[in-house]
């Protein structure tokens, strides 16, 4: 059994594919009108045949208040890896991306976490 597909709940499509395709780095995998949304998937450039990441709408009315716990709470919805959370830190906070955890050492990893503008928090970690 594999992974083949994960989901980010998002506010807004279009935002959340240049967020994570002009900003993050991934690339648009599948792109498909569903009346009001799309089936929108992004991967890693690194692993275009690998695991999908649904952006998926948030208009369940049980998505606004879990997110808004989340945020609230400064939980991240999901974690990247990366090979140098420092570098990417930088990379991104030029890009103007904003972090609500500098990057920490959490012992066998270093993470950071920032605002998607799609309502979620993102965690990246780098393995040590």
């Amino acid at each position: 059994m594999k992974i083949n597909l994960t989901s980010v709940l998002v506010d807004d499509q279009a935002r959340a594919l240049r967020f994570y395709t002009e900003v993050l780095g991934f690339v648009k995998k599948t792109d498909v009108p569903l009346g009001e949304h799309r089936w929108l998937t992004v991967v890693s450039s690194e692993q275009p045949d690998g695991v999908e990441l649904v952006l998926e709408p948030d208009a369940h009315p049980a998505a606004k208040a879990f997110k808004d716990a989340l945020v609230g709470d400064g939980i991240p919805y999901t974690s990247f890896a990366v090979d140098d959370v420092a570098a990417e830190h930088r990379r991104l906070a030029q890009l103007g991306v904003r972090f609500t955890q500098e990057p920490a050492d959490m012992g066998p990893v270093v993470t950071a976490v920032f605002d998607d503008t799609c309502g979620n928090l993102i965690q990246i970690a780098q393995q040590k």
